[in-house]
């Protein structure tokens, strides 16, 4: 059995930035943990533990900060990365979704042969606050016929209860802050 990562010491490592990006937010930056070699390492291994033993055919990283996380845990998980990406930055046929934000709609796209029916997905970001981007990425994974393992960040930010919306859906988060 393989001891615990102890994230503690993870969440020391970030910076929190006060009115970023705008008046009343408080940003949690994770830049100042990935610099730290020890500290990234321990964050990926943190995350690999958990998956290790279940079955995961590729994850996906949403852009852009599950672009740093996802392809160093696909590497640990033996499993091919998907990158989940913002309107018009893939260059083959895509599937797209549109979801609404606070003040508008964004959307993400994948390429349409990304994700084969049946294959086991992960998917990966750096944090988890209302879960509208994670709900999109669900989506697209399932309209391509995959299966969803879980969803994986290195922080929620549990006062928003965006993991209320999957309730049927593994969550793991390493760091969690409650304001």
């Amino acid at each position: 059995m393989i001891k615990p990562i102890d994230c503690e010491p993870l969440k020391e490592m970030i910076r929190a930035v006060p009115d970023f990006p705008k008046p009343g937010i408080l940003f949690y930056d994770i830049t100042t943990l990935l610099k730290d070699k020890t500290g990234f390492a321990q964050l990926i291994d943190a995350f690999a533990q958990y998956y290790i033993g279940k079955k995961v055919d590729l994850v996906l990283g949403i852009e852009a900060r599950g672009f740093i996380f996802g392809p160093a845990l696909a590497y640990r998980l033996n499993a091919g990365f998907v990158p989940v990406r913002k309107p018009k930055k893939l260059p083959a046929p895509v599937e797209k979704v549109q979801y609404d934000l606070e003040y508008g709609s964004d959307s993400l796209e994948i390429h349409a042969d990304a994700i084969l029916p049946g294959q086991r997905v992960i998917i990966v970001d750096d944090l988890l606050a209302t879960g509208g981007t994670m709900e999109a990425t669900i989506e697209l994974v399932r309209r391509m016929g995959g299966e969803i393992v879980g969803l994986t960040v290195a922080i929620e930010l549990d006062f928003l209860k965006g993991r209320e919306k999957f309730p049927e859906i593994d969550v793991f988060s390493l760091m969690h802050y409650d304001e």
